[in-house]
């Protein structure tokens, strides 16, 4: 399945470039909430939050009020998480504060889980060089990707693995490692990071794994009418 991916920063719509060269802005955040309202699930993350910057929490507050969506993006404290789910997401996602000292915080992650339910908490697992990255892909972590997964699995129902390497180059996804993610899991994973084309959507969907895909829908690369749910 496809899911369309909107991150918000300083309350437009953008994307990114490895996380950080900015190559599309659009200040009307609601005419891609209405492009994506038909999808079962779209992914919204507040990169403002993710890089402790700021927030644009009132915003993703009406998104989530009005789309299918999960929510990411400076979900540090259960607080937030249960903020974002009262206003309408159906997942939150939970990144960087599911690690502390180097090493996968499964206190914090057990309280999360606790207090809004497992099924309702996505774990964010993002790799560079083969290794977790957390505070926007800018700190690296002594961590593989699948040891951060084998700890985290029992208070998330779903991993979100991001392929940084890949992220906002157009030039494809790196299957081997979505895979040897989804290898050592029964979770449901979702895999993002370069996913550019139809095919490589269908190649995720037939292995039970979503794709997120941002820079091909906001270039036109990937069409929207050529989509299938």
């Amino acid at each position: 399945m496809l899911i369309p991916s909107i991150d918000l920063k300083d309350g437009a719509v953008v994307q990114l470039v490895q996380g950080e060269r900015l190559a599309i802005r659009d200040d009307d955040v609601f005419r891609w909430v209405r492009r994506f309202e038909r999808f079962p699930k779209v992914q919204v993350i507040d990169l403002d939050g993710a890089m402790a910057s700021g927030d644009n929490l009132a915003l993703v507050r009406q998104i989530a009020g009005v789309l299918s969506c999960r929510v990411g993006g400076g979900i540090r404290t259960v607080a937030r998480a249960q903020d974002v789910l009262a206003a309408g997401a159906h997942q939150v996602i939970a990144g960087s504060a599911l690690f502390k000292d180097g090493r996968p915080d499964v206190d914090f992650a057990a309280s999360l889980a606790d207090a809004v339910g497992r099924e309702r908490v996505i774990a964010a697992v993002d790799s560079r060089g083969g290794y977790v990255v957390i505070h926007g892909w800018k700190t690296p972590l002594p961590l593989t990707p699948q040891e951060a997964v084998r700890a985290l699995e029992p208070y998330c129902d779903e991993f979100l693995y991001t392929h940084v390497d890949t992220e906002g180059l157009m030039g494809g996804t790196n299957m081997e490692a979505i895979l040897a993610v989804a290898r050592v899991t029964p979770r449901r994973v979702t895999a993002a990071g370069g996913i550019t084309t139809q095919a490589e959507i269908d190649e995720l969907d037939s292995l039970g794994i979503d794709a997120v895909v941002g820079m091909a829908l906001y270039t036109g690369t990937l069409k929207l009418d050529s989509e299938s749910r």
